[in-house]
């Protein structure tokens, strides 16, 4: 794992050039066989369905979650899970498995609601738990009582805000309200300006009022009303789910264009100081917009590319539904995109030989929730393991940590159906036969579409649906089968003015075996 290797990107770009361009380019059904089309269009309409089962009539606010006989959601909910409903509509609307009566109908419910929510008023953002039956902000848990304090998400906000963008192109008559909550989110509240010397960077969020335990600090970013609580820790990795919110506030003009180069790629390789991470980095230090950047890479599997905190696939993709990242950073995320998908894919089915793959964070096969990734791709020596075992990598980091377990035997792997559809665009063949497998040989398939997850050596399926994973398998298929749909409603001129010549100057030091 500590082979040493040449920075190869200028020569590699040619090569790969096919693999980083998305497949739904050519997509529309022409560019898929018809046996795809089908089996793609009866996903979705499954997948809707658990969406359906799962959303309050007359609040049009999903549930988190709900068992896999499409009964019993849960008594909560997000802004991440709302974002993903109303995208979620929009797709359905767009295959035809809705008319656009009844989508507007379903996006005028939610909007209503969501202009009706307690919000923190200074910042126009929304709290992290409400009921999907009344849209009270929750402060005790419904399954257990225990006190919640409210507290206000950066990742969840940004997510809402990218499905109010969706929903204001693709549904003029709703441009008005849609907007309207979209333009009072200021995503400044969450932005140090001071992070570290010379970088600024997203906090995970805040509190209103002190949480009582644990650690916060207290604060305001954005110079009015009264301070705030923020988390203890930032965004501080460049592949994370976390990186919408910073698009949308430096479209906004809420957040410095520098924040976009403030992220580590890895942690950089000073001496020991960083040797608790994953292995130990290899890269070249560059200068963008006066922010130095060390543009470290992993290796793995014969190629470098940049890791996630934890090894999973919506850390790396999940941006990439709205963002079209692969085409514009042809330096960076065109290759890095492809890299992470044959590297989850590599684990699966050659390292650990499950058969399967695709790995992030879902429900648990044996318990509730739980992180999955591949570890050797996540900057965390304790990252997200991809079996239930959580079995542990640890190649060590040379002259600063021993390795303990370099050549693991891993145990009974845990797949996530969300993860494959995430790769669509950078290996849909392999996609599809992994997905048939896992419906057709395991059954982790039912009335909702796939369950969210699998654990593939015993066969033990979470026959539940997570909201946010079923709206990801849907933008997934939407811009499959719609030529990246998805990413035509949330860009506008505005936003890409403002955000591709940031992506377009990145270079990242990943090398891609095709």
């Amino acid at each position: 794992m500590r082979s040493r290797f040449r920075i190869l990107v200028p020569t590699v770009l040619a090569a790969v050039a096919l693999v980083a361009t998305p497949l739904a380019a050519h997509a529309g059904g022409g560019g898929h066989p018809d046996g795809d089309v089908a089996t793609l269009e009866r996903y979705a309409a499954d997948t809707w369905a658990s969406l359906v089962a799962m959303t309050d009539e007359a609040t049009g606010l999903p549930s988190d979650n709900i068992e896999g006989d499409l009964s019993a959601p849960s008594a909560y909910t997000s802004p991440t899970n709302i974002g993903g409903y109303l995208w979620s509509t929009v797709v359905a609307r767009d295959l035809g498995i809705i008319d656009r009566h009844e989508a507007r109908d379903r996006l005028t419910t939610t909007l209503s609601t969501l202009a009706s929510l307690e919000k923190h008023e200074p910042s126009g953002m929304f709290y992290n738990w409400y009921s999907p039956a009344d849209g009270s902000k929750l402060t005790t848990w419904p399954d257990s009582g225990d006190v919640v304090h409210p507290f206000l998400s950066t990742v969840d906000n940004g997510w809402l805000a990218a499905a109010l963008r969706v929903v204001a192109k693709a549904e003029p008559s709703l441009k008005r309200e849609a907007l309207a909550l979209y333009d009072a989110m200021d995503f400044s509240w969450f932005h140090d300006l001071s992070a570290r010397e010379g970088v600024s960077l997203n906090r995970g969020g805040f509190w209103v009022d002190p949480p009582g335990d644990g650690c916060a600090v207290p604060g305001n970013y954005a110079g009015s009303g009264p301070d705030v609580y923020y988390t203890c820790h930032w965004y501080d990795t460049t592949v994370s789910e976390a990186r919408i919110a910073t698009y949308i506030g430096i479209a906004n003009g809420q957040i410095p264009a520098t924040a976009y180069y403030g992220t580590y790629r890895t942690m950089p390789d000073q001496g020991c100081d960083f040797g608790w991470q994953e292995q130990k980095p290899v890269g070249e230090t560059r200068e963008y917009l006066g922010v130095s950047v060390f543009e470290g890479t992993y290796e793995y599997a014969g190629m470098r590319l940049v890791p996630s905190w934890g090894g999973s696939m919506f850390e790396a993709l999940m941006p990439d539904l709205f963002v079209p990242e692969a085409e514009w950073g042809p330096r960076s995320w065109g290759l890095n995109h492809p890299a992470t998908v044959e590297a989850q894919r590599w684990h699966g089915m050659e390292e650990a030989g499950y058969g399967y793959w695709g790995f992030s964070p879902a429900s648990d096969p044996f318990a509730s929730y739980r992180e999955y990734g591949v570890e050797h791709l996540g900057i965390s020596s304790d990252g997200y393991a991809s079996d239930a075992e959580s079995t542990d990598v640890d190649t060590g980091y040379e002259g600063c940590r021993d390795a303990t377990n370099p050549d693991p035997a891993f145990g009974d792997g845990v797949v996530t159906p969300h993860a494959a559809f995430l790769a669509l665009p950078y290996d849909e063949d392999a996609v599809l036969e992994n997905l048939a497998g896992l419906e057709n040989d395991l059954g982790a398939y039912g009335p909702g579409g796939f369950y969210d997850a699998v654990a593939v050596g015993s066969g033990t399926i979470a026959d539940r649906y997570l909201s946010l994973d079923q709206s990801m398998i849907m933008a997934a298929i939407g811009n499959a089968l719609l030529d990246d749909r998805l990413k035509d409603y949330f860009v506008d001129k505005r936003f890409e003015r403002a955000i591709r010549p940031l992506v377009e100057a990145q270079v990242f030091g990943t090398v891609l075996v095709p």
